[in-house]
């Protein structure tokens, strides 16, 4: 059979998955009852909620007699690692533009890693129905993006095409648009390679995903360098320290549309899952019994940022979680890294581990994934990993692109420098701004709040990592103190409203609080110790107009990425289950002055 791979990459939003749901319907032939539901690539529930794509996935489908094996991409710059390891696997790629906003940050960190590998990219003016689409000025931006980015002349020879993914059309000719994919299709026939395949050849795939299944166990994921392998057959499993181990295929699996079907052999070019390798990690070589030759090792970009994780100590420990040790914790964690290779976990105490990621939003996810499978953890607030370069101490710098409209450039470009920001770039378009920005990792903490607040709403920022540059200096972030409970029990809505000018609170009146954890944020700078547990005394005599009605401000609800950008060095997040509390590192105040 012939094959075809190719990789959908482009910025978040821009219409990656969309796409897929297109080319899927339109080349499955649906049997009675089946549905392909909206962004069917986007499985698990934290990609569903937050609309966006956190793990690579692939998908198949066929077209005039040839398989073509897709791979959906994540768009966000921290899912960085799961983009690198699954390039590897196809010889050209999708670049999704969106029509207005055009190329952004994660489009170039995807399509340098793409470029770099030699792919052939087709690209993909999308959501061209917009008001404010303009595609052609979007096609010359592409250009010279993928210019800059060193592309060679077969590749800035690259064929254009125009989507309108969410009504399943794309198109050559905007004079003459079609209701159906049919041009794409017949654009990834003829432009991009097949994968050269020697069937004859000694066996040999790369593991570039894992997968897990309650009946056959461990399922590796790859692309079938050379040769072929049946059910059943005796393998080696190449580990990274060059040892290896026997292994047996118990089954061959290929993909064609959202489904795996079980095959008795697979062969070359084809992404392939085989089940029954226990001990594969992501970056081994399954080899041929009697010829065994290694692949290079997948290489992916160092984490940027760590946090410190614990198993939760506060008073209402163990009464929302399942798992509370730390042995769950640590078990947890090294299972994690085990599929996230761009995870990096160390333990500096039995019951503490530094976990560091690509960004905040990838460490983020962990534990959002973690606190629903019933883990009860605290965390400290995110910190930049530093390097040490000719004597110099370094940090990391992002690329920051920010869409304003005109009347609040001025303020976000004044607090961007404060935060130590250079801006590089910046451009007006029609009511709104569009600036650059070089600016420490570290800035950008808790800034995104504020962003939106300052803009209204109307703000869209995104970045990316820059590389390492020399330390800015110190920056002073967060301008307020904590409102920090001295009393145990139930808050009361009389001692809320008799606080509440004090700053804004981060609970509702009933809910039990716990000596030093935070209910507030003060308005001035320094923590305010405050009793929230206090009720109005009751007297003997009461007249029927005495209470007065209580009118509290509605409390700031806090989202786990909002909590993490919000504390500060003295501060930690306790996740379980149900709850996100803030707290003090030393809960008693007398210890904390």
């Amino acid at each position: 059979m012939e094959y075809r791979n190719i990789a959908i990459i482009a910025h978040v939003d821009h219409g990656k998955t969309t796409l897929v749901d297109g080319l899927l319907k339109q080349t499955l032939e649906l049997k009675h009852g089946e549905e392909i539901a909206e962004r069917a690539m986007d499985s698990n529930d934290l990609e569903r909620e937050r609309g966006i794509t956190i793990l690579a996935k692939n998908t198949a489908v066929e077209y005039k007699g040839v398989k073509i094996n897709i791979v959906d991409t994540p768009g966000h710059a921290d899912f960085g690692g799961e983009v690198e390891r699954v390039l590897g696997m196809v010889d050209g790629c999708l670049v999704l533009v969106d029509a207005a906003e055009g190329p952004m940050p994660q489009t170039r960190f995807v399509l340098r890693k793409a470029l770099e590998l030699g792919l052939k990219p087709i690209v993909v003016v999308n959501k061209i129905d917009r008001q404010d689409a303009r595609p052609e000025e979007v096609v010359n931006l592409t250009f010279d993006l993928m210019a800059e980015l060193g592309a060679n002349d077969d590749q800035l020879d690259f064929p254009i095409l125009y989507a309108i993914a969410r009504e399943g059309k794309a198109f050559k000719d905007l004079n003459n648009p079609q209701d159906d994919m049919h041009e794409l299709f017949e654009l990834v026939l003829e432009k991009i390679p097949a994968p050269h395949v020697d069937l004859d050849a000694p066996f040999q795939m790369l593991v570039t995903n894992l997968d897990y299944s309650e009946y056959l166990g461990r399922i590796v994921l790859g692309r079938v360098n050379r040769g072929t392998v049946k059910k059943g057959e005796f393998v080696n499993l190449m580990h990274k320290d060059g040892t290896m181990t026997k292994v047996r295929i118990v089954q061959p699996f290929t993909h064609l549309g959202l489904k795996r079907i079980e095959a008795d052999e697979v062969g070359a070019g084809d992404i392939v899952a085989l089940a029954g390798i226990e001990d594969a990690q992501i970056g081994e070589t399954i080899a041929d019994l009697a010829d065994p030759e290694a692949l290079p090792i997948i290489t992916v970009d160092e984490p940027t940022v760590n946090m410190t994780f614990q198993p939760n100590t506060s008073p209402f420990a163990g009464k929302e979680g399942k798992y509370v040790t730390s042995r769950h914790l640590n078990d947890r964690l090294k299972k994690e890294v085990m599929t996230n290779v761009s995870l990096r976990v160390e333990e500096i105490r039995p019951d503490e581990f530094v976990v560091s990621g690509r960004g905040e939003l990838h460490l983020s996810i962990l534990l959002e994934t973690m606190r629903r499978e019933g883990y009860e953890i605290q965390v400290g607030s995110p910190r930049v990993i530093t390097r040490d370069i000719d004597g110099v101490k370094h940090e990391p710098f992002e690329h920051l692109v920010i869409d304003v409209p005109e009347q609040h450039s001025s303020s976000v470009i004044g607090v961007l420098s404060s935060r130590k920001g250079q801006m590089i770039n910046m451009e007006p378009q029609g009511s709104r701004v569009r600036v650059e920005f070089k600016i420490p990792s570290r800035a950008l903490f808790g800034f995104r709040t504020q962003f939106l607040s300052m803009t209204q709403g109307e703000g869209i920022m995104s970045h990316v990592f820059d590389g390492y540059a020399p330390w800015a200096g110190d920056l002073k972030v967060r301008q307020n103190g904590s409102l920090v409970s001295m009393e145990d029990g139930p808050a009361f809505a009389y001692s809320i409203f008799k606080l509440q000018d004090r700053g804004n609170f981060f609970i509702d009146p009933a809910t039990e609080v716990y000596v030093g954890m935070i209910v507030g944020e003060n308005s001035r700078e320094n923590d305010l110790n405050v009793n929230v547990c206090k009720n109005k005394k009751l007297t003997n005599v009461r007249s029927a107009g005495a209470d007065e009605a209580l009118t509290l401000i509605p409390p700031k609800r806090l989202t786990l990425e909002d909590a993490l950008e919000y504390i500060s060095d003295d501060e930690l997040v306790e996740l379980t289950p149900k709850s996100i509390r803030l707290r003090k590192k030393i809960l008693n105040p007398s210890f904390r002055k």
